[in-house]
């Protein structure tokens, strides 16, 4: 089992930091073109929840990045307490949405660090906030769970999960491919091995094939919610990933509505793999 400097890991609680952004069109054209969007966003344009996650990126030199892609250490996150990283929930509340070609910035705190130890051995469960502006006023509130674990030395089979709400009002099936990952790894600069090194995601980190990406999961889901509800505007979404969803195997993102309600949740083979929540505005 991994040692955890619990106490080392408190000095970082409150730190800050402040990136700038232009918000360029590119990024935003370019996830419009691997989620087959008809338009091509320009500036002055509204950005969609959650494609946020396509700007204000860390961007690590080769040298402090490590073995599995990810960065040795953030601009404002401590040393990795545990080598396996992942974004494990979060949530947003939407202000007003971010326009693109105005220059915005992110305000982000370390709100808490705690580390547990349990079955599946050392646990460390990082919250971030982040607040976005534009103009000066708050755009964007956000909270982002970041979950470090232990790397596995060998194949764990996968937990059997539970199975995904069989009522719903909307349902759209996917089938990801390594494209789509690539695509959207190189949009939001993330170079986890598992979205593309299918040799390292099965031989180092064991899952069964390349994963797609957590946040990925989380923007099609409201993507879902566009479609169905074209001319309402999110005011508030909350996600938690429950299981892996994997390449080149059809998944489903669903919904149901319950007034300004939104229940939302990803599913492959029959399991859940994503919930989530979404409030109209």
């Amino acid at each position: 089992m991994s040692a955890v400097d619990a106490k080392g890991l408190q000095e970082w609680v409150g730190r800050q930091s402040v990136v700038h952004d232009e918000l360029r069109s590119f990024p935003a054209q370019g996830l419009a073109a691997a989620l087959e969007r008809g338009e091509r966003p320009a500036a002055g344009d509204l950005l969609p929840p959650a494609w946020q996650w396509l700007y204000f990126l860390d961007t690590p030199l080769a040298s402090a990045t490590g073995i599995d892609g990810h960065p040795k250490a953030a601009a404002l996150l401590p040393p990795p307490p545990l080598p396996r990283r992942m974004w494990a929930a979060g949530w947003m509340r939407i202000e007003k949405p971010l326009r693109l070609g105005v220059p915005a910035q992110r305000r982000s705190t370390i709100q808490s660090i705690e580390a547990k130890s349990g079955k599946s051995g050392s646990l460390v469960f990082l919250n971030l906030a982040h607040e976005f502006l534009q103009e000066g006023n708050v755009c964007i509130r956000e909270e982002q769970n970041l979950v470090y674990r232990e790397m596995p030395t060998g194949p764990v089979a996968e937990a059997a999960g539970e199975p995904a709400p069989a009522a719903t009002d909307w349902s759209r099936e996917i089938v990801p491919d390594p494209v789509l990952l690539f695509r959207y790894s190189a949009l939001t600069y993330n170079s986890h091995r598992i979205h593309y090194d299918r040799p390292y995601a099965t031989g180092q980190e064991f899952y069964a094939d390349l994963v797609v990406q957590g946040p990925l999961l989380a923007t099609l889901l409201l993507e879902l919610c566009q479609a169905q509800l074209p001319h309402a505007a999110i005011g508030s979404f909350q996600y938690r990933a429950v299981r892996p969803t994997f390449v080149s195997q059809p998944f489903t993102v669903s919904g149901s509505q319950d007034g300004k309600v939104l229940s939302l949740w990803s599913a492959q083979q029959g399991r859940l793999c994503m919930s989530a929540t979404a409030t109209l505005a």
